[in-house]
């Protein structure tokens, strides 16, 4: 799967969403990268305030969802297969925006 398809696919999962788990992610970028250079390993990444742990002012800026290409691509032995963990890994993210930790991601199976 090229660059192009890849990221195709995040936003496929995007789109999937609901209508109110979109709307509250007006304030949360989703970005591509390659691997993280700190753990090369790690399919994905949330950086901010979970909004379960948010005060009544607006944040500084907004959070961040990296999803990482290349580990995800060598752990998947088919294209299908790497479909399926990209969209596991958005939502798993996006599961800690609204604050859940990764016991309930594993209930819900976004682990």
């Amino acid at each position: 799967m090229d660059d192009a398809d890849f990221d195709q696919v995040v936003e496929d999962a995007l789109d999937e969403l609901p209508d109110w788990a979109a709307d509250a992610l007006d304030n949360v970028v989703v970005i591509v990268e390659d691997h993280d250079a700190d753990d090369p390993d790690l399919l994905g990444l949330y950086v901010g305030v979970p909004l379960t742990e948010r005060g009544h002012e607006p944040p500084l800026g907004p959070s961040r969802i990296l999803i990482f290409r290349r580990p995800l691509t060598e752990m998947c032995d088919s294209i299908d297969e790497l479909r399926e963990e990209i969209r596991i890994t958005v939502l798993h993210e996006i599961g800690h925006h609204f604050g859940m930790d990764e016991d309930r991601l594993d209930e819900l199976g976004y682990a």
